[in-house]
């Protein structure tokens, strides 16, 4: 299996995590989805510092970085980023230290948005906390790091910097491309066959790894990313790039086609970071139904895209969702989401 993954496993990595995530069956929400076979990859389990699906691509980042005999290391993200709280978790486990610029993607003003979730999280980790004005402009985002990461060397630092914008190695893909090594091996050693998998898609990296990883191992299965930043159509661009760009690094043919890029806007308006009733009923019904919580941003919309794929299946199709965490984004967004349940 391994020998299809090119250098893969040859590759600087940091294990941050020492085990395998479940997979585990979803019964309540298959029967209120008409029979369909649900199944979760539980990423939001994995470990650090709350988990989620960054823990496996700051493997390979932080990987690259120890080899370089880094000392701190440089992110990029929205105010209630998952990716920068586990980055801040990596490099303190790693000994080493980091700074978190947050990008004003999100028009919210409130307290709580700004200072709980992964804000806190990341104040408790000891980053130190830049902000960065514009909410779309990833190129000028990366510039302003490498800008930091410049005054950091004159102070005689070691920087590393995890580029936002494309145009930079794919390292984060790997730990899916890893991932769908792992699903391989869970579905080999049951009786589990899926017939379509569920996943978010926002910087591409977990999509394009995820979809990579399986086509790479001869799993024909759909991928479906679930947009959560921008259009199916630029998202489909972008998930061909980082595909092309994974087999250059892995010196291996790309297995990925166009027909393979899979993709659903439909659950993305008003846009990123942003509610809506799709949204928010996902929330409720994967609390209430299955004890899981998902989030405002990335899982909530995700699991709206997957209940739908599941009505649309039908029953006896096989589905799995890939849980990619985001837990402490509830708190961030505590204000709107009390406003949709209600107050005690």
């Amino acid at each position: 299996m391994t020998g299809r993954l090119g250098m893969l496993h040859a590759l600087p990595r940091a294990r941050l995590t020492s085990f395998e995530t479940p997979i585990e069956p979803l019964a309540r929400l298959s029967a209120y989805c008409g029979g369909a076979k649900l199944f979760a990859k539980r990423d939001d389990c994995s470990g650090l510092a709350l988990g989620g699906n960054k823990v496996r691509q700051l493997e390979f980042y932080l990987g690259e970085a120890q080899a370089e005999d880094a000392d701190t290391i440089l992110i990029t993200g929205a105010v209630q980023s998952n990716f920068c709280r586990l980055a801040a978790a990596a490099a303190r486990k790693l000994g080493m230290d980091c700074h978190i610029q947050l990008e004003d993607r999100v028009a919210k003003d409130d307290a709580t948005y700004r200072n709980s979730g992964n804000v806190l999280l990341d104040r408790i980790l000891g980053a130190t906390l830049h902000n960065y004005g514009a909410g779309e402009d990833e190129a000028g985002a990366d510039r302003r790091l490498e800008a930091i990461a410049d005054e950091l060397r004159g102070r005689g630092r070691r920087p590393y910097v995890i580029h936002l914008a494309p145009g930079h190695k794919p390292l984060g893909a790997l730990g899916y491309v890893i991932a769908g090594e792992e699903i391989a091996g869970q579905m080999e050693g049951s009786d589990l066959v899926f017939d379509e998998f569920v996943v978010a898609s926002g910087s591409g990296n977990t999509h394009a790894g995820l979809l990579f990883g399986l086509r790479a191992l001869g799993i024909r299965a759909t991928v479906t990313g679930v947009c959560v930043r921008r259009s199916a159509d630029e998202q489909f661009a972008r998930i061909a790039s980082r595909c092309v760009e994974i087999a250059a690094l892995l010196g291996i043919s790309n297995p990925v086609q166009g027909n393979d890029i899979r993709l659903t806007d439909t659950f993305l308006a008003p846009g990123y970071g942003q509610l809506n009733e799709a949204t928010l009923q996902a929330i409720e019904l994967a609390a209430q139904r299955e004890g899981m919580i998902v989030d405002p941003v990335y899982t909530g919309k995700t699991m709206a895209g997957f209940l739908e794929r599941a009505r649309a299946l039908g029953a006896g199709h096989a589905l799995l969702f890939l849980h990619t965490g985001g837990t402490p984004a509830v708190f961030g967004y505590g204000q709107a989401l009390t406003e949709a349940f209600g107050k005690a």
